[in-house]
Formats: structure tokens, sequence, C-alpha cells
């Protein structure tokens, strides 16, 4: 469904993660604990929250260059089926011209 509208599944991954992310931390800023407490558990939330958006961006990457170089490959194959294509009509035009030519 996300899709039909235009945003990839990478997208909608990560903002539900950053979205996650942002509950979490306000849900730690409620909780009863002491100032130390709350910093220390914050910043380890945040460094674990950073390392996963970085490991999803990069597995997005990763999923891109491979889409691109899945689709270079695909328009060389297609170019030289076409380049064949294009190839097979103009010797069946010459063909028919000299056939034409000698009757």
């Amino acid at each position: 469904m996300s899709e039909e509208k235009g945003i990839c599944a990478g997208t909608v991954l990560v903002s539900f993660v950053a979205g996650a992310a942002i509950g979490a931390g306000l849900a730690l800023l409620y909780a009863p604990k002491s100032g130390t407490e709350m910093r220390e558990t914050i910043a380890d939330f945040a460094e674990d929250a950073v390392d996963k958006i970085k490991e999803y961006t990069k597995e997005a990457q990763e999923k891109i260059k491979t889409a691109i170089e899945d689709g270079k490959e695909t328009i060389v194959e297609k170019k030289s089926i076409l380049a064949s294509a294009i190839e097979a009509g103009r010797e069946a035009m010459n063909k028919e011209k000299e056939r034409v030519s000698k009757a």
C-alpha cells in the first residue's frame, strides 16, 4: 500500500524506527530514575538508535546499489536485443530491395 503512494519501504522503516526511538526516549524521561541514571539510559538508548539507523541506512544503500547494477545489466541486455533486431530488419530490407530490383 505504501508503494502505491510512492513511498519506499525503507523510508517507512526508518520513520518507524525514528518514531520508536522518540517514543522510548519520552518514556524514559517520565520513568522514576535519578538524573544520572536517566542521562546514562538516554545516552545508551540514543547510541543504540544511531547504530540501528546507520545499519538500516547501509542496508538501504546496498539495496539501491544492487538495483542500479541490475538496471544497468538489463539496459545492456535490452540494447543488445534491440541492436540485433535492427540489424535483422536492415538485412531483410536489403534482401527485399535486391529481390525487387531483380524482378
